[in-house]
């Protein structure tokens, strides 16, 4: 049976059960117990090649003492063993502080983890399902990389669950613009599932990776932070699945609960990819870690006011924020006061609104910046939905060929030669102090639609008015008249 076949017949498989209720739980669900059979194939394989290799999950709890037998533990017994000792003693499994230690990404994974299965049955068949995929063949592992793929693209679709996923077109195109290369420290603080991170070893394993030293100093360098537990335990797996030996890099926590003056020159880096969730708002308190000037409970400011510090002189971003960001006023306007002066915000392109479909309708800006010099101009771009469509879907998303005369247009590493086009307009930084760090540009180029002499369409909407109140009055009475019969 196909890797592909196999996943449907597991999702069917949990469709039964009356514990599993949604696509959120059942991609959880499917999470931990794809995490325990690659950590273990993992294992087994680290356990060849490296003699004093041992797995960090005890021997009774590891993958292949408990699952890996079709005819092995079912029914009560494995809901008993699973509820009762697998996830209580993962929970609580002892670790060091040292960098490097599976054992940590085991317990994190599992902190908040939860068995949603009621029928130890349907889970024996689920078990043997997963047993079917060997993660130690490349093809099959890299299958199954593609399926992971889909499933966190159905998240969309999963209520809330929706935040934790950016697009692939839009995160494989800012890190094609922000070009990282091994050894350089590249961050997500928000990382959610991982799609900027993975993005980035493709594009770094694609062009740069040439030995094994190489791959190790990408994996070294590579730092990203989750607040939430499933979109946490869904990244780890997904750095097992694109090969990461030691994905407790993800780390569990929320960036913003550290004191902003507390991150220093050691906490720098070089890169900064992040979707940092907008719209909601930080618990309280979160905003007294910020200087006074930047206190806000809007998540995505605070973000902005942190990246800017993280970056090390010379550093490069790119991060998805919504329109509220480049027109609003207060400590918005005085984030990007902040913004132009410490870096060169040298590209914005504007996205329709329809791209974070069917979880956010808002219109989403890609910006770019370097720091270490004040912006002088700004280049906008606006990315437009293809010819012959109304707007992106679920059925129709954007893709990274839509993106690509973006890249056409962009100039290079160096950005040169770019021209004023009917989609790409500059403006100085001058110009954006005098509205008051006003960012929200509309595009010079588009002719605004010709809707009339206002003063003739208030007439006409008066006319309209008098005759909707006339019909109201004659339905009135016709009603009355019919009551009175």
């Amino acid at each position: 049976m196909s890797v592909r076949n196999t996943v449907k017949s597991i999702q069917d498989i949990m469709r039964q059960d009356v514990g599993v209720d949604g696509d959120a739980q059942r991609i959880s669900q499917l999470c931990w117990m794809f995490f325990l059979k690659i950590i273990d194939d993992q294992d087994q394989e680290l356990e060849l090649v490296k003699s004093d290799y041992r797995s960090p999950i005890p021997k009774k709890l590891q993958w292949r003492a408990w699952a890996a037998d079709p005819e092995g533990i079912t029914g009560d017994a494995l809901l008993e063993f699973v509820n009762g000792e697998l996830f209580p003693t993962l929970k609580e499994l002892p670790v060091s502080s040292k960098p490097g230690n599976r054992r940590r990404v085991v317990r994190d994974v599992f902190e908040d983890a939860y068995n949603y299965m009621k029928s130890g049955q349907l889970m024996r068949q689920v078990v043997n399902k997963i047993n079917e995929v060997d993660f130690n063949n490349l093809a099959e592992r890299q299958h199954f990389g593609d399926i992971y793929e889909q499933i966190l693209n159905d998240l969309q679709s999963a209520g809330n669950a929706g935040e934790y996923y950016t697009p692939r077109a839009v995160t494989a195109f800012m890190v094609d613009r922000i070009d990282p290369k091994p050894g350089e420290l590249l961050l997500d603080p928000a990382c959610g599932t991982g799609g900027f991170l993975t993005c980035a070893l493709r594009h770094m394993r694609e062009r740069y990776v040439k030995k094994i030293e190489d791959e190790q100093q990408m994996q070294q360098a590579l730092r990203a932070v989750e607040k939430k537990q499933l979109p946490h335990m869904l990244c780890v797996t997904n750095m097992l699945l694109h090969g990461i030996v030691d994905p407790s890099f993800v780390r569990h926590d929320n960036t913003l609960a550290r004191p902003y003056i507390s991150y220093g020159a050691s906490d720098r880096v070089d890169i900064v990819l992040t979707n940092p969730p907008f719209g909601g708002r930080e618990e309280d308190g979160i905003e007294s870690n910020f200087p006074a000037h930047f206190r806000t409970r809007e998540t995505a400011d605070l973000f902005l006011a942190l990246i800017i510090r993280l970056l090390k002189p010379e550093g490069r971003a790119a991060v998805v924020l919504p329109d509220g960001t480049l027109f609003g006023e207060g400590v918005k306007t005085r984030l990007k006061e902040h913004l132009l002066e410490e870096c060169n915000l040298h590209t914005i392109v504007r996205l329709p609104n329809s791209v974070f479909k069917p979880y956010a309708s808002i219109g989403t800006n890609l910006l770019f910046f370097e720091k270490g010099e004040p912006t002088k101009d700004i280049w906008f771009y606006e990315h437009r939905v293809p010819e012959g469509q109304k707007a992106y879907s679920m059925t129709k998303p954007i893709r990274i060929e839509h993106l690509a005369p973006c890249v056409a247009w962009w100039g290079g590493a160096k950005r040169k030669g770019r021209n004023e086009t009917e989609v790409a307009w500059r403006v100085t930084a001058d110009e954006v102090k005098a509205r008051g760090y006003n960012l929200d540009f509309k595009n010079p180029h588009t002719v605004a639609d010709d809707h009339g002499d206002p003063e003739e369409l208030l007439h006409k909407l008066d006319e309209a008015e008098q005759q909707a109140a006339a019909l109201r009055d004659q339905l009135r009475a016709i009603l009355e008249e019919a009551l009175l019969r």
